[in-house]
């Protein structure tokens, strides 16, 4: 089993790098952040992935995410189990269920909450799943905001023996997912069976795989679950597994230039962070900022200290 630990592995193999999580505990879920990594690191347009739980939270334990803002980036939730419910301040409203696909692109400035529901709260329930950022390109990052949501149903899926694929983003294995993109992107969920495998091919500039439950084996390494394992750029590969697995494969072009991340903001200009962190601590609700329709009496602050000089994300080649 591999325990290598934010660190390149050895020239000859396929996995070039494996970043491990950094758990916390956010209101009784475990959360599990890969990105932003230490060695400022982006794969393809992603910036941020978190994984939620898997958690079972205890009646009276679900903590709501209260509006916030966000700017140069799109979220996506990608629930495997439980659900939330998405509001922003576009008057946007949406529950979010397993295998269903929420993009959210920020562009010049968008506030969003996510809620859990009230019988959750009230009885308890069961919450799995990752939250992505893809940072925009330079020529998308003052765009209009917008939501688009795509049910489980619409997106495409394979199945192969003990393999069922889907495509969350953009293209992969002779699929496209009907989702507008800034940028090319790849994503996509793979539930394998004992034995199953799954080619990752390098039609995409940059990949990785992320395993989320079981153990997978890459290129003769074994990947424990909560592992993010790089693929060196240029080569194929297949992976395979030996327990049941569920997995992310993300990536997509490599992004034109280095990001700054800070709090919930996202640019290639340092000086607009600092100016979207202080239209949202000075004004709140403003021309950049709107209100969410009927969840606007609550918000998070931004942290106190302020952004200084945010820390540079870098595409990988």
């Amino acid at each position: 089993m591999s325990h290598l630990s934010d660190e390149h592995m050895p020239a000859d193999r396929a996995v070039e790098m494996v970043l491990p999580p950094r758990t916390r505990d956010i209101g009784g879920m475990r959360v599990g952040r890969i990105l932003p990594s230490a060695r400022g690191q982006m794969i393809g347009p992603f910036i941020f992935f978190d994984t939620l739980g898997p958690v079972r939270l205890a009646p009276g334990a679900a903590e709501d995410v209260l509006p916030h803002p966000h700017i140069g980036l799109a979220t996506v939730t990608y629930l495997f189990d439980g659900h939330l419910t998405h509001r922003d301040s576009l008057g946007s409203e949406q529950v979010i269920v397993p295998g269903a696909v929420n993009l959210m692109s920020a562009g010049r400035g968008i506030v969003h909450s996510e809620r859990h529901g009230e019988a959750v709260k009230a009885r308890g329930g069961v919450l799995a799943g990752v939250q992505t950022w893809l940072a925009l390109p330079q020529g998308a990052e003052e765009s209009a905001p917008a939501f688009h949501h795509v049910g489980a149903e619409t997106l495409p899926e394979i199945e192969d023996g003990g393999l069922r694929l889907r495509v969350i983003l953009g293209e992969a294995h002779g699929l496209r997912a009907p989702v507008p993109l800034a940028s090319p992107t790849l994503y996509l969920e793979a539930i394998l069976k004992p034995g199953a495998s799954l080619p990752v091919d390098a039609t995409h500039e940059e990949r990785a795989v992320f395993i989320f439950s079981g153990e997978v084996e890459i290129d003769g390494m074994t990947f424990p679950p909560g592992q993010l394992a790089l693929i060196r750029p240029g080569l194929s590969t297949r992976l395979r597994a030996h327990t049941d697995a569920r997995l992310l494969v993300l990536g997509g072009a490599s992004l034109d230039g280095p990001r700054y991340i800070w709090w919930n903001f996202v640019s290639s200009d340092v000086e607009r962070v600092r100016a979207a962190a202080e239209d949202w601590r000075q004004g709140r609700f403003n021309g950049r900022f709107a209100p969410i329709p009927c969840d606007h009496d609550s918000f998070i602050p931004a942290p106190a200290d302020g952004p200084g000089r945010p820390r540079a994300q870098r595409p990988r080649t």
